[in-house]
């Protein structure tokens, strides 16, 4: 469906539901999901903006029921693909298998993997090797697969989240830069404070949770993923966010003394898309009309902490990628 041509009184339409939705959506999500209001908000503002999720966090911390209650929510489709390192590239995308109809005649027939889905949560996909790893490279750019020569659209939203385990490294297989880069957030899940996790520990033995509401259908998060590009945002703010970006890069004129000393290589042009976009989404999230300076700076550290690589001196000084965006932000102003 083309959504390209909608008029000022359906994107106001579409505002205002979003806008009215939104108490909604934090309550359906209470009924599984305890605090993690940050994590909650980054997931949603990617899928509003039409972007992918890295989720780095220890076993145990609701990351697979936070992104199923998600797509319950949105009544989009939900596969979960658990990587493993046997897992082959076929297991994801499908593959064809010889077929016979009624007649007795014989056919090579596409049966559909996993990956045709709306949303899509690659658990431990630092578990696999890079060649099963890279099928979802063009599904994720692309929106399509190719299996033996033929192409095949997948369905729209398509929304990928995948997921890392930050504590077991033996045996596993970092996602190259080049992979890290299409995620346009790299979310972390912490740990619950006190409060949260006894709540969530009392509400989760005592009686099952309600049954999460549908409030939104597919067609109306391509209408959201539309006019999310058409929040105005000043030029300046948008200088800010390329500014904050170049500042990453060693070794160029923007760059200052720690990020000479301390890291290796900075972010690319898609860092700086993803901050404007992604400031359009939070705007429209929070019920504003324009974006501004503080929704760039409330989205950098899950924009960059994946892109922007440190060196063996950083590394030796203790020094972590989230320190290095706070002085980017302390340093760089809009």
């Amino acid at each position: 469906m083309n959504f390209s041509t909608l008029s000022v009184e359906d994107e106001q339409q579409i505002v205002q539901h979003l806008r009215d939705s939104r108490a909604r959506i934090d309550q359906e999500l209470s009924k599984t999901i305890v605090g993690q209001k940050e994590v909650v908000n980054q997931l949603l503002i990617s899928l509003l903006a039409g972007g992918h999720c890295l989720i780095t966090g220890a076993p145990g911390l609701a990351k697979t029921l936070l992104v199923r209650s998600v797509a319950q929510i949105f009544h989009l489709k939900f596969q979960r693909i658990q990587f493993t390192p046997d897992l082959m590239p076929s297991d994801i995308t499908g593959t064809e298998i010889l077929d016979q109809d009624p007649d007795g005649r014989r056919r090579m027939e596409f049966v559909h993997g996993p990956v045709f889905a709306n949303v899509i949560l690659a658990d431990e996909i630092n578990r696999t090797p890079p060649k099963t790893q890279a099928s979802l490279l063009e599904a994720m750019q692309e929106h399509q697969v190719t299996v033996a020569g033929k192409q095949y659209k997948l369905e729209e939203p398509f929304f990928v989240l995948a997921t890392q385990n930050p504590i077991e490294m033996e045996g596993t297989y970092p996602l190259p830069e080049a992979q890290l880069d299409r995620f346009m957030f790299n979310v972390l899940i912490d740990y619950l404070p006190h409060a949260d996790e006894l709540a969530v520990v009392m509400q989760t033995t005592s009686q099952r949770p309600a049954p999460i509401e549908q409030l939104f259908s597919g067609d109306d998060v391509l209408r959201f993923q539309e006019v999310v590009r058409r929040v105005p945002i000043a030029k300046e703010t948008a200088d800010f966010a390329v500014r904050l970006v170049a500042a990453t890069r060693p070794g160029r004129p923007e760059a200052t003394k720690f990020v000479n000393d301390w890291v290796s290589w900075g972010a690319g042009l898609r860092a700086a898309q993803t901050l404007v976009l992604g400031a359009k989404a939070r705007a429209l999230l929070d019920g504003r009309d324009h974006a501004t300076s503080e929704d760039i700076r409330a989205l950098a550290p899950p924009t960059l902490r994946h892109r922007v690589l440190l060196n063996y001196k950083a590394e030796a000084e203790g020094v972590t990628v989230e320190d290095c965006v706070k002085s980017l932000l302390e340093t760089i102003k809009p």
